[in-house]
């Protein structure tokens, strides 16, 4: 199941997630090094020495040139976010911050670079300075709330931030304040924007009736707001509805037609109630829309590989997974059980631990790891030992899980 969708874009309205940038800020490059000097005015001539002359009193120093406005640096960064180049918006948000650290759109833009660089703490602290600047900053209140989640979520030992969800959510009434006392025709698009982050961390607290009320709550305020749609499907799909997911992800793709992960994700849930006709033609319009987005190429794959079609779902798979190698581990379980169900068995075990690395929650990855390993084929025998182990990892996950405690009365 693919994340909810949250990440606001440069001006704070919502949109589709987009893949996260790697670890930390580089070096500033030579396109990065020109993109700022066209973008702040900056001559790059070189200049000629001038010819020798008789010792004079020397003459005064040139005055030194005034630093650029804040605001232009603030404007490449917006560029380099909105393009996912998250490390040299870093630096643009950076410099911007320095020029003038009073300025909101500049701690904003940082704020929220650093947490997708994953650097939490210093994300935390910009963006609390950001608030505590400028009280009225709803965006700034969305962006904090976004990044205790973001650390919450991207954080592998938790003890020492079990408390981030609760603090996100006061983030969010200290913003629900503000919206109040701010401009009245902004009221419901703000209010919109803060259900449908707390519907998020309902979700991560696993109160699934909670996040289902709040995301429509979210919606009321802000009926054709395709994000939000989206989510009340993924949350029903999370719940076992599927006539309500995809009933919401139609309404989805209906709001926002170009949007390839509402087109994605319902072609999806489509293929699943078992409509192959209808999954594969959504699929493949948002994969032809939209070639270089992973979700929707390795969507594709799945409703390929539901619908019986190996080799498109080989080719699009293999496609999504060298476009974001590490963010999908859906891609890789469906690699798994495809490779599984051709009998390439340590093609098979190599795709569904790379899908239980990244996802070691799922139960039915780690089921489909445990048969993978009970199997043998040509020259692979089996290793029962670590069947036993992702099957009772599984029943760990889903005391209930029937196929996880079958395997196990299997290899009794």
């Amino acid at each position: 199941m693919p994340n909810s969708k949250s990440e606001p874009n440069s001006n704070g309205t919502l949109r589709a997630a987009r893949p996260r940038g790697r670890f930390g800020p580089r070096r500033l490059s030579l396109a990065l090094t020109s993109a700022l000097a066209l973008a702040l005015g900056h001559g790059a001539a070189q200049q000629t020495p001038a010819p020798s002359a008789p010792a004079t009193i020397p003459a005064a120093p040139a005055p030194a040139k005034p630093r650029p406005p804040a605001a232009n640096y603030v404007a490449l960064g917006v560029l380099y976010y909105d393009q996912g180049n998250f490390d040299d918006a870093y630096l643009a948000f950076r410099a911007a911050a320095e020029a003038d650290p009073k300025n909101s759109e500049a701690l904003l833009g940082l704020g929220r670079t650093q947490s997708r660089l994953r650097l939490y703490g210093p994300s935390l602290e910009t963006l609390k300075t950001l608030v505590a600047q400028d009280p009225r900053n709803v965006s700034g209140y969305l962006a904090l709330a976004q990044a205790y989640q973001a650390q919450y979520v991207g954080t592998s030992d938790r003890s020492a931030i079990l408390g981030n969800l609760d603090a996100a959510l006061k983030v969010l009434d200290a913003g629900e304040a503000a919206a109040r006392g701010g401009e009245s025709d902004k009221l419901d698009l703000n209010l919109s924007k803060i259900n449908n982050e707390r519907g998020y961390i309902y979700r991560l607290q696993g109160q699934n009736a909670k996040a289902i009320a709040t995301f429509k709550e979210a919606n009321r305020l802000n009926p054709d707001n395709g994000v939000i749609l989206y989510n009340i499907g993924d949350m029903y799909y999370a719940t076992g509805n599927i006539p309500e997911a995809l009933n919401n992800l139609q309404l989805a793709v209906i709001a926002d037609p170009g949007d390839p992960f509402n087109r994605a994700y319902y072609a999806k849930l489509l293929a699943l109630s078992g409509n192959f006709n209808a999954a594969k033609s959504e699929s493949a319009q948002a994969a032809r829309v939209a070639p270089k987005n992973p979700y929707a190429v390795g969507q594709y794959g799945v409703v390929a590989y539901l619908s019986g079609d190996s080799k498109t779902a080989r080719s699009q798979l293999q496609a999504a997974i060298k476009l974001e190698p590490l963010r999908y581990p859906e891609f890789y379980y469906y690699m798994g059980r495809l490779e599984l169900d051709q009998g390439n068995l340590k093609e098979a075990r190599n795709n569904l631990t790379k899908s239980v690395a990244l996802a070691s929650t799922n139960p039915e990855y780690l089921y489909y790891l445990g048969l993978s390993y009970e199997r043998a084929a040509d020259n692979v025998a089996p290793d029962k030992l670590r069947a036993t182990d992702s099957y009772t990892r599984a029943v760990k996950l889903d005391p209930n899980y029937k196929l996880a405690l079958d395997g196990l009365k299997r290899l009794k």
